[in-house]
């Protein structure tokens, strides 16, 4: 059934742009998306008109998806995640900026600020972790960059919270000498926790389990 779902998500990813003219949209498209005119496919789904004094006048309405050839990173993230937001039903924007990368791959940070935004947080961060699942899915096929996703600075305030939770459990460790295995968590969730502990010399940490059920354990040396 997500097989499924994720294969209309791909079929919908397009975006919707009004401007004064057709130019114009395509303008404004290309900025919200970052990518060049060669990069993307234009449907011009209304060419507009300009009316007499302004009235009668009508906006430009056009539709844009990337080539299937194209690599651009921020484009793909913008339009996935755009694509993904609007059949939730939610109101909400985006803004997608570089990422820093711990290796050579190319990685972008999608940010969502909106009226919805506690609905795309869901409970305990259950809905973004969704939206982050489905998107690297449907963006993994187009590009090797990564994508990470967060909504009004969530995933911050929670990188903070396990960093302070892997210290401490890593001093209980250290007091104890025995290991201590933390709840399952999210790929970027359990970087955190070996990135926060790496230069800890009392410790060491190992990603154990599979799937959902994957979490760390902080064992002493």
């Amino acid at each position: 059934m997500l097989t499924s779902r994720v294969r209309r998500l791909k079929k919908m990813e397009t975006l919707e742009v009004t401007g004064r003219s057709v130019e114009e949209a395509i303008e404004i498209a290309l900025e919200r998306l970052g990518a060049d005119r060669d990069q993307v496919e234009i449907d011009v789904v209304n060419p507009g008109k300009g009316g007499i004094l302004g009235f009668g006048a009508e906006p430009a309405l056009i539709r844009v998806s990337l080539n299937a050839s194209s690599s651009n990173l921020t484009a793909i993230a913008q339009l996935t995640v755009e694509t993904l937001i609007r059949n939730m039903n939610a109101d909400a924007s985006i803004r997608v900026n570089p990422a820093e990368s711990t290796d050579d791959r190319e990685s972008v940070q999608v940010e969502i600020s909106g009226e919805d935004s506690g609905l795309l947080i869901g409970n305990r961060g259950e809905t973004l972790k969704a939206i982050q699942f489905i998107s690297s899915l449907l963006i993994r096929n187009k590009s090797e960059g990564r994508v990470f996703i967060d909504v009004e600075g969530y995933r911050d305030r929670r990188n903070a919270s396990i960093k302070a939770l892997a210290s401490k459990v890593a001093q209980r460790v250290i007091s104890t000498g025995k290991a201590i295995t933390l709840e399952p968590m999210t790929p970027n969730e359990r970087r955190v926790v070996h990135m926060t502990l790496s230069e800890n010399t009392s410790v060491e940490t190992e990603s154990t389990g599979g799937g959902n059920d994957r979490r760390v354990t902080i064992s002493p040396l």
